[in-house]
């Protein structure tokens, strides 16, 4: 890419570095951070000043009381936001907090690996290269005076880096509790949308027309179509208080849901299964399947001359529904609520995501499958 066409383009020529610093660095959130940060650390140093300040003179200011709280305040600001970047590195990456021992462990370590260096060298340039004044502090060598201040350093830089730690964990908690309450709030509400239209009028109302027109062309058929109609909405009111159900029993309400397609699409609908049998004990979301089916049938043309072709299969660990691409022209609902229902209701249950994909001719939805 050209020098000339990247100067160009609009990301550059809108890009403002100090513009978007600022807008980071002067948040209100931001602001709390560093006043609270600020405040810990004077507290830290006087607290610390009071244990080697012989003289009790905790606001006396001298050439070496400058120095420790100013490398106090560097130190400790270095520290944290190292930490701070870690956290954000590591944990947070994905956008999803994901904090754990181990994971913590490894932050700590390479924060006080960067950390502990930087105050060595600070220590040592202040005692040994600028050789700041003892002050009110009692004559030591140098090299003891440099331990001391090091290995204080090095006490306050693990503080720091743990009680952060423990901070960012505790607000993982948090944020997980209440995203745990949304998925909750959202579970219910698409349980109550997906029964809502299961037994909508719409769905009644076309399984009663197709009925009407059997007791006229095959009453035996007609009878076996009620049989059929009722099981459907028995299965649909028992899982009422359910969410997730055995696929093995899913399937049984789809062979009543499937046959009552059959019978009212003839031969426009053609509707193949192949479940493997180990897999029959596992669980995805109730009336899942029958919602890609309806989904299926209100998107796509199809006829006898160009049926629509569903094929329900067991893949790996997951349970696949494709169908054949003939999409209407013209969709006033395509809302995907459908879909999105469903993705819904397995967030709540698993990380595994529902996976959609689409070719010229099929579209396809990948259920993954859920361990009892």
């Amino acid at each position: 890419m050209s020098l000339y066409y990247w100067y160009n383009t609009e990301w550059f020529i809108n890009f403002n570095p100090y513009n978007s610093i600022f807008k980071y660095m002067f948040t209100k959130q931001a602001l709390k951070k560093y006043a609270f940060r600020f405040l810990v650390v004077n507290i830290i140093y006087f607290l610390v000043k009071l244990t080697i300040d012989y003289e009790g003179e905790l606001l006396k200011f001298n050439s070496t009381s400058v120095f420790y709280y100013i490398s106090a305040f560097f130190l400790i600001f270095f520290t944290w936001g190292i930490n701070d970047w870690f956290i954000e590195k590591y944990a947070f990456k994905l956008g999803q907090p994901s904090l754990n021992y181990t994971l913590g462990t490894k932050i700590v370590l390479l924060s006080l690996l960067v950390c502990i260096p930087v105050a060595a060298l600070v220590y040592y340039l202040g005692i040994f290269v600028i050789k700041i004044p003892c002050g009110t502090i009692p004559e030591k060598p140098l090299w003891l005076r440099f331990r001391i201040d090091f290995l204080r350093a090095c006490l306050l830089g693990i503080t720091v880096v743990v009680s952060n730690l423990l901070y960012q964990v505790f607000k993982q908690k948090e944020a997980t509790e209440y995203k745990l309450l949304q998925l909750q709030q959202e579970l219910a509400t698409s349980k109550f949308k997906s029964l809502k239209d299961q037994i909508s009028p719409h769905f009644l109302f076309n399984s009663l027309n197709t009925l009407t027109s059997l007791m006229y062309e095959d009453r035996d058929m007609a009878s076996d179509f009620v049989s059929r109609l009722a099981s459907c909405y028995r299965y649909i009111l028992d899982q009422n208080e359910n969410d997730l159900v055995e696929l093995q029993k899913e399937m049984q309400f789809m062979d009543a849901f499937i046959f009552m397609m059959n019978v009212r699409h003839r031969e426009a609908l053609q509707i193949n299964t192949d479940i493997e049998e180990a897999k029959k004990q596992h669980k995805i979301p109730v009336l899942a399947l029958q919602m890609l089916v309806e989904n299926a049938l209100k998107h796509n043309y199809y006829s006898l001359e160009k049926p629509l072709v569903i094929q329900i299969q067991t893949k790996d660990n997951v349970l696949e529904v494709r169908n054949t691409l003939n999409k209407r022209l013209k969709e006033d609902n395509t809302t995907g609520v459908g879909l999105d229902n469903i993705r819904k209701r397995y967030a709540f249950y698993t990380e595994r995501f529902v996976e959609v994909s689409e070719t010229a001719e099929t579209f396809s939805v990948s259920l993954p499958l859920l361990v009892s």
